[in-house]
């Protein structure tokens, strides 16, 4: 694929930005502040994009296993390559921006927090590939999925959709709320395997439908928990304080702790 127009281009062989490259024998830290800022606001509207790119391939990795549709499957499969190459221009970008010599704290927090935003975003790409190839090994069945599952699905895709705003908006309100669905989606994992559980027993289920269910499920509930952690970010990104996942649920936003 040809090089994107718009404010994010790919990078060249050797890692840099084609524009860096007629930089490269300058000294990073004498680039003006507003360079900095036009570089940084491109990684951020290419890492906005990366998260709306990945919540569509994950909701229909979802409506894939629902509807048994193995064509909407394999596309999700095929798909996965765009983002896997994004995900690497978009780390290679940052590198040189922590190069620059930039002094501010936000700024700093900026490049770090989508660095490992970018990759919260790949795994959940990894996992929705996991997901559609549940489905495309599937084959014919006429066992139900329960309807537990299915609020569990919705409930997920919600978190992704409202984290991906988050982080677009820079929103810590959305982005805390965001936390709190992540022990909901504990419960609703507990329920759907002991539901399985039973269900085999009884003849209800097969042990490979079960066995598939409990594998989307777990994607799910992994995809959950890379949602919590890109709220993290955000809530980090915008404050400057963290938060904490404790057994009696998330703590208060509080400053770093430092040694």
């Amino acid at each position: 694929m040809g090089p994107r127009s718009g404010r994010f281009s790919p990078v060249a062989d050797d890692g840099l930005e084609p524009d860096i490259l007629t930089r490269r024998h300058s000294p990073l830290w004498n680039w003006p502040v507003d360079e900095f800022n036009r570089k940084l606001a491109e990684l951020r509207d290419a890492l906005v994009a990366q998260g709306t790119r990945v919540l569509d391939v994950a909701l229909r990795a979802v409506e894939s296993y629902f509807e048994r549709d193995l064509a909407k499957a394999q596309n999700v499969v095929a798909g996965d390559e765009l983002i896997d190459r994004v995900d690497v221009e978009i780390e290679r970008a940052s590198i040189p921006l922590l190069a620059m010599g930039e002094t501010d704290e936000h700024a700093i927090r900026s490049v770090l927090t989508f660095v490992k935003v970018n990759n919260e975003l790949e795994r959940i790409a990894d996992l929705a590939v996991n997901i559609a190839e549940v489905t495309l090994d599937s084959g014919q069945t006429t066992e139900k999925v329960p309807n537990t599952f299915r609020v569990m699905a919705n409930s997920v895709v919600g978190m992704l959709r409202d984290s991906t705003k988050a982080l677009a908006q820079a929103d810590v309100l959305l982005a805390e709320r965001v936390l709190g669905f992540d022990d909901t989606v504990d419960r609703f994992r507990t329920e759907i395997s002991l539901d399985a559980q039973q269900k085999v027993a009884s003849g209800e289920f097969g042990v490979k439908f079960a066995f598939r269910l409990m594998n989307v499920v777990k994607s799910l509930e992994r995809i959950a928990d890379h949602c919590t952690n890109i709220c993290e970010q955000v809530i980090y990104l915008e404050s400057g304080h963290i938060v904490r996942h404790l057994p009696e649920g998330w703590t208060k936003p509080a400053p770093p702790e430092l040694s």
